[in-house]
């Protein structure tokens, strides 16, 4: 060490020195302008989701069926964590979590494997299996979504413009994933009447096979004619619903209008399967992602003028509104921490000049420039971005990396009062507190490496955090033994104004308490120790919390209705809500939608499952104390008026979602012991008052009307329980019989009954099908009906029935306080359970833990 000073070095070479300090302020500012800016920081959202259908199969049959086979096949999968599944009748949706260790380059190849295994599996299931769809892009963002409405026009028309638009934003260089969502599909609807049918004896079997017929495309031959050969090609394919309604049946030797069995006409998908409102106005989004590595600022400033001319060529009556705009949040962030280390460094200033004087104090605030531009440098060449993490990292290191220059010009300082030239001053702390320095620093880094080697999502979303400030705080170092002597000489003067005249009373007193510590070194281990003790048992009272809520001022409300709900009633939960909306001072503009959630617009946004029982409503307020308000008044009326609808009103989070705070898994294989064992459970978070909008994620039954077939009448009747099923099916659901083929998109034409037929439990029992040769049927002649009820959900953990009982906060209590006071009552509530129940803690708590 002491063969080598990199003081003296840099003394000795002083023309270098400033070209390497000028060179990091260049090339700092150049990586300051061109390194990456997002909101959150990325991590790897480790889940795939597979669906697949078994098309007119109930839940149980679904979940046997399909369901357990594809957990039982993911089971051999070397990374798997676990499985969760949610079972309806005819449909399975299967998530597959992966263990925290796999690396994110990994997924790929991993995703790949899950499809090889459900290739591997798919002769195991039965013959009507309807196959599958596999979802690997679940954690892409949007950080740019732009809600369409129009006035006068159709919703064929409005997305015909949507569809440009996104045509154009795609054209742009940083553009990533561009979607449409809130469509309405055109369809041809050929609605029967099932008396007319009867009464001419017609089967709906030959009818569509009549329409199919006409419109098919097929190869109808080449003329080899000589020297040249003719293609043919044969028409008849429908142009529109006026051709299919033109449609002539022969029956019996007789020729029929199809319009004289069924009306035909062209509309939208009834009922839709999603809507999208902007406040209460119908719309059609477009979500729009970013290439990864990109500026988000950059790219949002020119996607934004990107749209205002799409906005100027679009006709009177449609308009343009963005509901999420991430490149203004980011940019709000970074200019938080511009203020924030313009901030830091006037502190630093007065401080310093206080304490060392102007020059020193100068010398001091120098270095921090230099140690932000050499750690931005290291950053974009790591390929890390500002972000949320790396910011506060950046904001945090401000406090620290100041130190090492500070304690080195002290010592220079020091060295020149007791005589010592400026040189000689300079290059004295390499020799006696560079290392010491550099131990310290070492330390402080290693108050944060099990942030750096935590493998969870958790680990992984605050990852940045480490490497910030091991980068900024080692740079630190390096400034202060290399650079900040250089400086001092330059800045300071060749001798102090006066001379070291001793201890002044403070450290004389600091001196005398630190020689009686010294002598009574047992009584201070002592105390030591008690006031360690004291601290660790002081910690059971400190609230924990792993990421707090988001600042952002929106508010999220998810609206849920019982399984069984149509959309229509979750359009009509929605739009209650939304009148009060409209009355409400702090609402700037809300964003509703129904049968599904919002699109991923934060990473750390937490996507509902779709369904028609599921809404959500995202509201843009001014502030966040605007936010707080409206939030406690939504609460308030989710509790007066909305008995039956579950609103939970919540804020975004930071780090991964976990939905309600408070979460416990009942599980158990017995479904209706498990029902009831989680709604006691349910009942026990009641009793305890800081819980509230306490939901079980699947309970309540739904009704169903069963048809028992007498099978020796239909055989004698020709027929055969798939014909019972599929006319019933045409008749309540509707079959796809051909598609008309615009330009555009392929419009399907769906066959099914009139609308007093589809909405009549009453009319199943009087409703008419035809034998094969055109004799009319009562459906009462050969079945009988029973009522019942059956679970419309099953979810599934690792192949276990689990029902989780998720429940908010009333108070300002954090969930970990409330489980661990909880915790001797839901041991004792767990100890009752019969062989095979379980109670585990899941939400939040699980999470921070598990991180």
């Amino acid at each position: 060490m002491s063969s080598f000073n990199l003081s003296d070095w840099a003394l000795r070479h002083r023309s270098f020195v400033w070209f390497l300090m000028l060179v990091s302020l260049f090339a700092g500012a150049l990586a300051y302008v061109q390194i990456g800016r997002e909101e959150d920081p990325n991590f790897a959202i480790k889940t795939m989701v597979i669906q697949a259908s078994l098309p007119g199969a109930s839940v149980e049959e679904t979940l046997t069926q399909v369901t357990d086979r594809i957990e039982k096949k993911l089971e051999d999968l070397d990374t798997l964590d676990g499985t969760r599944s949610l079972t309806r009748a005819g449909l399975s949706v299967v998530y597959v979590d992966l263990l925290d260790t796999v690396a994110a380059d990994q997924l790929p190849i991993i995703w790949q494997d899950v499809r090889n295994m459900m290739s591997d599996i798919r002769g195991e299931f039965p013959n009507e299996f309807g196959g599958f769809s596999f979802n690997d892009d679940f954690g892409d963002v949007f950080g740019n979504i732009y809600a369409f409405t129009s006035d006068g026009f159709t919703p064929r028309e409005l997305r015909d413009y949507v569809e440009s638009a996104r045509r154009a934003v795609q054209g742009l260089d940083d553009a990533g994933k561009v979607e449409i969502f809130g469509t309405r599909d055109q369809v041809v609807y050929i609605e029967f009447s099932t008396e007319r049918l009867s009464a001419l004896g017609l089967n709906q079997q030959e009818v569509k096979a009549t329409l199919a017929a006409q419109n098919a495309i097929l190869p109808s031959g080449v003329i080899d004619a000589g020297p040249e050969r003719i293609l043919v090609r044969t028409g008849g394919g429908f142009s529109g619903a006026q051709s299919v309604a033109d449609v002539n049946l022969r029956v019996g030797g007789r020729l029929f209008r199809l319009t004289d069995v069924a009306d035909v006409r062209l509309g939208y998908e009834d009922p839709p399967s999603e809507l999208v409102f902007y406040n209460g106005q119908p719309a059609i989004g477009l979500s729009v992602g970013m290439r990864s590595g990109a500026n988000i600022v950059d790219f949002g400033e020119e996607l934004s003028n990107l749209m205002e001319r799409v906005e100027a060529s679009l006709p009177i009556g449609i308009s343009i509104h963005q509901v999420a705009d991430q490149p203004h949040v980011v940019e709000e962030a970074v200019g938080h921490f511009v203020q924030a280390l313009i901030e830091a460094i006037l502190i630093v200033l007065a401080v310093s000049f206080v304490s060392l004087g102007l020059r020193a104090g100068l010398v001091v605030t120098l270095t921090i420039p230099l140690v932000l531009a050499i750690t931005f440098v290291i950053m974009h060449a790591w390929g890390f971005t500002l972000q949320r993490i790396s910011l506060g990292a950046l904001i945090i290191a401000l406090g620290l990396l100041v130190d090492d220059a500070m304690i080195a010009i002290e010592t220079m300082i020091s060295r020149q009062e007791i005589g010592e030239s400026l040189g000689k001053a300079a290059s004295f702390a390499w020799t006696s507190i560079a290392f010491p320095m550099l131990t310290g620093t070492l330390v402080t880094v290693a108050g944060f490496i099990p942030i750096g080697l935590n493998s969870s999502a958790a680990g992984e979303f605050t990852f940045s955090l480490f490497v910030v400030i091991a980068v900024s705080l080692l740079v630190s170092w390096i400034v202060a033994v290399l650079f900040a002597p250089l400086i001092g000489v330059t800045l300071l003067p060749s001798r102090m104004g006066h001379e070291d005249k001793g201890p002044g009373r403070v450290r004389r007193g600091f001196h005398k308490v630190l020689l009686g510590a010294m002598r009574l070194r047992w009584l201070t281990i002592v105390v030591t120790l008690v006031l360690f003790g004291a601290s660790v048992y002081g910690m059971r009272f400190v609230e924990n919390q792993f990421f707090p809520s988001s600042d952002r001022p929106e508010l999220i409300v998810d609206v849920t209705l019982p399984r069984n709900a149509s959309i229509e009633a979750t359009r009509a939960e929605v739009a209650r809500v939304e009148s009060r909306l409209a009355e409400h001072d702090d609402v700037q503009f809300w964003t509703s939608y129904v049968g599904r959630g919002a699109p991923r617009f934060i990473l750390s946004y937490d996507v509902p499952t779709p369904g028609p029982n599921t809404g959500q409503i995202v509201i843009q307020t001014p502030d966040v104390a605007a936010r707080d308000r409206l939030r406690a008044d939504l609460e308030a009326l989710a509790r007066d008026e909305f008995p039956g609808t579950d609103l939970f009103v919540k804020l975004l989070e930071i780090g991964p979602p976990v939905g309600r705070p408070v979460q416990y898994r009942v599980t158990g294989s017995d479904l209706d012991e498990l029902r009831a064992h989680a709604r006691d459970f349910a009942a026990l978070l009641a009793s305890d008052p800081r819980m509230t909008n306490i939901l079980l994620d699947w309970n309540e039954p739904a009704r169903v009307v069963r048809v028992e077939v007498i099978q020796d009448r239909l055989r004698l009747l020709g027929l055969t329980s798939r014909d019972i099923a599929s006319a019933l099916a045409t008749i309540y659901d509707g079959t796809t019989v051909t598609e008309l083929r615009d330009s555009t998109y392929l419009v399907d034409m769906i066959a099914r009954g009139g609308a007093e037929a589809r909405s009549s439990i009453e009319g199943l029992s009087t409703l008419q099908l035809s034998a094969p040769d055109g004799t009319p049927i009562p459906l009462s002649s050969v079945a009988v009906f029973h009522y019942d009820t059956e679970q419309p959900l099953i979810r599934q953990e690792d192949r276990v029935p689990t029902i989780t009982v998720a429940g908010a906060i009333a108070t300002e209590d954090q969930p970990a306080t409330i489980v661990d006071d909880l915790a001797p009552e839901v041991e004792a509530f767990a100890r009752d359970l019969p062989p095979g129940f379980s109670i585990s803690v899941g939400g939040s708590v699980e999470s921070s833990a598990e991180s």
